[in-house]
């Protein structure tokens, strides 16, 4: 059997799992339809939120990232790891004790604001559009490469397998499809590591494979022999680091409380029937999430030697080292394709020749022997899914990839765009302009907000503002900036107040998007080049947002020591969910 039959098949079926969920689990309420009814297992909630927060990003691009990044890379996972903690510690536990269907509805209530309320829905829809366009963005790369069909196209299905599960099922459909989803993701990732470490390393472990040596060296350690090939290409070492300490830092922080103020997140906490089992499933999560983090760093570090040794069959400027590009491997074709991988025979010679010729002193010494600039471009979002190709692992494995990057792009995907259509329908609708709409009346209101935002979503999948990693970490930065501290002190602060909040909310989603905007050019063109020596006191836009958390928690405060405190109301509900339960 052919490698795209194999692939439909096992996609397919993978789809027909979903549908045949969310057909089972079909919401009949609006507690159904917004929090699964409040009855979900730890175990199963804590599955289901890893598959909510393992995301495209974390699937298809986390690894891309560390393959070409290096240690730079590890950012992204300390900060989206140290996030998933953080929110289990400080928000969880006391945003399921408060006990409703969203983050809005406790930003109104704790505020005593209908405008805080507005604002917190205004937030979460900018910062859940931005960051679904990146799963969008995913699941049309992974259709184009395995089923061969145009990125459109790709979307086009995705979309409607996610309005099947999120119309149909909501938030209850969504919790089982997602179970179903976790699996088939974390399969479909270890497998594939598990056979390249072996195949490299000879360690079955992934994660030992770090720290072992390459198969026919003489006790070489995998990373020496990657800073070794890298190095001699003009690129940095891959152990090294470009990035200043100033800047890991905030990046690393503004992962970190992003994370804990992701909407998408947070809502699972609250499908669960008792606070103590919110505690339990953010450990099962924890669990679920560790087993593919911890096999990233070797994943990236796999394929960038790999996908090395492939280009650079031998020595550098040995005449004939460099693969000829007629002698190109069914992948590279394949992937050519998509666009997503091209190739510039710049010199002439039918060679590929992949090297840093950013690198002056290594681009002076390539012309010398003939080479006219790096010839190959590699998009870093495909370096997952192309892994398995370039190791030349069987069929069955790269069908089972394709299969659950889809899962991991969709799961996301669904349950972002649910709480797009629980802040429109609940907050807005119900909650502002129309509190006397009946309970039908505002599932149905619920299921065609959902509709229209997989159309939108659909539309900024086709027109990303950048790749999918880059895309999520810009969602982080503004949940980091407008949520987290209006929550965090929602919580943990009697004296601030409405005007404090929304102030606060205010000043760091302006900042924080302005500043994005200035060097990255969301929609616009950039007004400044995104370098180091623009930046404000050298922090980049991606690690901005912990900036705009702090101007958001100083101008909260600020405010509130100025205006009259929160009701004896408020002072008894903050006190209410602090207690354990």
């Amino acid at each position: 059997m052919d490698l795209q039959t194999l692939t439909y098949l096992v996609v397919g079926a993978s789809f027909a799992l979903y549908i045949g969920i969310a057909i089972a689990s079909r919401a009949s309420s609006t507690g159904e339809f917004y929090v699964a009814g409040g009855g979900v297992h730890p175990v199963a909630n804590g599955l289901a939120t890893a598959a909510d927060w393992m995301s495209a990003a974390s699937f298809i691009s986390m690894a891309g990232l560390i393959a070409f990044l290096g240690y730079d890379g590890s950012v992204y996972l300390m900060g989206w790891t140290g996030g998933y903690v953080l929110l289990a510690l400080l928000l969880a536990p006391y945003l399921r004790k408060f006990g409703k269907f969203t983050v809005p509805e406790f930003i109104g209530e704790r505020y005593e604001s209908q405008t805080a309320r507005v604002v917190a829905v205004v937030c979460l829809i900018l910062i859940s559009f931005t960051y679904v366009a990146g799963q969008m963005r995913g699941v049309g790369i992974v259709f184009s490469r395995f089923l061969e069909v145009p990125i459109g196209v790709g979307l086009l299905i995705g979309m409607a397998i996610v309005f099947v599960y999120a119309v149909l099922g909501g938030m209850k459909g969504i919790t089982y499809t997602q179970v179903a989803q976790y699996c088939v993701l974390i399969f479909a990732y270890t497998v594939p590591a598990v056979f390249i470490s072996l195949q490299v390393t000879g360690q079955p472990l992934p994660q030992v494979a770090m720290a072992s040596t390459v198969e026919g060296t003489d006790g070489v350690p995998l990373l020496v022999q990657l800073d070794q090939v890298v190095t001699d290409l003009g690129f940095a070492a891959y152990t090294v680091g470009s990035k200043s300490r100033t800047d890991v830092f905030f990046i690393t922080l503004a992962l970190m409380i992003g994370t804990a103020g992701l909407p998408h997140v947070i809502v699972r906490f609250f499908t669960v029937p008792r606070v103590r089992d919110a505690r339990m499933s953010a450990g099962w999560a924890l669990l679920f999430i560790a087993l593919l983090y911890t096999t990233a760093p070797a994943v990236g570090a796999l394929a960038r030697l790999n996908l090395t040794e492939t280009i650079q069959k031998g020595p550098v400027f040995e005449a004939t080292a460099n693969l000829r590009y007629e002698d190109r491997p069914a992948w590279f074709r394949t992937w050519e394709d998509t666009g997503l991988l091209a190739f510039t025979d710049r010199n002439g010679d039918g060679r590929i020749q992949y090297y840093d010729d950013t690198n002056a002193a290594f681009a002076a010494e390539a012309a010398r022997h003939g080479w006219a600039g790096n010839e190959l471009r590699v998009d870093r979002d495909i370096i997952v899914l192309a892994n398995p190709e370039i190791a030349g692992l069987p069929d069955w494995v790269i069908a089972l990839v394709a299969a659950g990057g889809i899962a991991a792009a969709l799961s996301t995907a669904a349950g972002l765009l649910l709480v797009i259509s629980a802040a429109v329908s609940h907050d807005l609708l119900k909650g502002v302009f129309r509190p006397d709409i009946g309970e039908s009346g505002e599932l149905k209101a619920g299921r065609t907000a959902t509709a229209v935002a997989i159309l939108f979503a659909g539309y900024l999948g086709y027109n990303p503002p950048g790749f999918v990693a880059e895309v999520v970490a810009l969602a982080f930065g503004l949940a980091a900036a407008s949520l987290f501290p209006a929550i965090l002190l929602g919580i943990f602060s009697f004296r601030v107040n409405k005007q404090g909040a929304i102030a606060g909310m205010l000043a760091g989603l302006f900042f924080t998007l302005g500043y994005i905007v200035w060097f990255k050019g969301i929609v616009i063109q950039p007004m400044a080049a995104d370098v180091a020596e623009n930046w404000l006191f050298g922090i980049s836009p991606e690690g901005i947002g912990a900036v705009g958390a702090g101007l958001n928690f100083a101008v909260a405060l600020g405010v509130s020591a100025w205006t009259p405190p929160p009701s004896d109301d408020v002072h008894a509900l903050v006190e209410r969910i602090r207690v354990p339960s």
